[in-house]
């Protein structure tokens, strides 16, 4: 399990994605497309800290939606943003990797303070939604011919 959240076998990841990025572009907005590349990565770091925060914290409360889960799209991302929001990101997708292979907790088990979602859930939530952002990702680094 604890693979799969950084998994690149199949597929473009995170690292080859991410830290291919011209420092101009993450502001571009492509045609078309709804997002830049800064409200994607930041969006992705964003869902990730609050799926990690409800995994460990009993005094957990869910943010707004949407509001807290993206930029501001009229602030744009400084070269400082995106380098913290990128160690932010490996960060907790560090604190989740441990969190799967921590043989005291069962996947399969109810988060004590949730309403029924199990750790697993959550990790293959953060594997998915994070798969499917990055997948935008490269669809605008294409749009911005920026994509080999």
């Amino acid at each position: 399990m604890a693979a799969l959240l950084g998994w690149e076998d199949a597929h473009a990841g995170w690292t080859q994605i991410v830290d291919g990025v011209p420092a101009g572009k993450w502001n571009a907005r492509a045609p078309g497309l709804p997002h830049t590349l800064w409200e994607l990565l930041e969006h992705i770091r964003l869902a990730q800290r609050d799926i990690l925060e409800f995994c460990r914290d009993s005094g957990y409360s869910q943010p707004d939606w949407p509001d807290d889960y993206w930029p501001d799209p009229a602030t744009p991302a400084t070269e400082d943003a995106v380098r913290q929001s990128k160690a932010d990101y490996l960060e907790d997708r560090g604190s989740l990797t441990r969190l799967a292979l921590d043989e005291s907790i069962d996947l399969f088990a109810s988060i004590p303070h949730g309403s029924g979602q199990t750790y697993l859930r959550e990790l293959l939530l953060v594997a998915d939604h994070t798969s499917y952002h990055l997948g935008q990702m490269i669809a605008v680094r294409q749009a911005l011919g920026i994509w080999r």
